[in-house]
């Protein structure tokens, strides 16, 4: 006599739950992840040889000052790319950050997006969204995303000092 299983005999049913289980876990655990690589940037603000005359007043990096990797994990998610600027330890708020994407950087996903972040955006001290990464089937990761950065306010009225400052990038929902 043979023996027929339904699919809703125990054995059956723990391992249908333990594999439901296994697939709820890996995605509870992925998360959106973002790697910031690039240099400092210097910027090369020529001195004033003649009385009356200011400064260009804006300047800018390489087109990929910052290069910028970033990961949405789950199929029909998007990640929001923001940035905002950490004053370290002095910055004059005549000074004023911009940055843009200049490229969308490589990916292998096929139906991912990245929009956004193609014109320059101020960098304050509060989050605001750069761009967003948007996966439809898979797992929507992008490499090398150039970033480029601008200075403006430049004038012979802010006083003389060496201004530095930190620009963050995050990625959330």
């Amino acid at each position: 006599m043979k023996a027929y299983y339904s699919i809703f005999d125990r054995r059956y049913l723990f391992k249908i739950s333990f594999i439901v289980f296994l697939i709820f876990f890996s995605v509870l655990k992925s998360q959106r992840s973002i790697t910031v690589a690039g240099g400092n940037w210097a910027v090369p603000i020529p001195t004033i040889t003649e009385a009356g005359s200011n400064y260009t007043g804006t300047y800018e990096s390489s087109d990929n000052q910052i290069s910028l990797t970033a990961s949405v994990p789950l199929a029909l998610s998007s990640g929001k790319v923001s940035v905002h600027y950490e004053p370290n330890p002095t910055w004059n708020s005549n000074l004023i950050l911009n940055v843009k994407r200049t490229g969308d950087g490589s990916t292998i996903c096929v139906l991912c997006t990245i929009s956004g972040g193609t014109a320059y955006q101020a960098v304050t001290l509060a989050d605001l969204e750069l761009f967003r990464i948007t996966a439809v089937l898979a797992l929507g990761s992008y490499s090398n995303i150039p970033i480029k950065i601008q200075l403006s306010g430049v004038s012979v009225t802010i006083p003389a000092a060496t201004y530095n400052n930190k620009i963050v990038f995050t990625i959330g929902p």
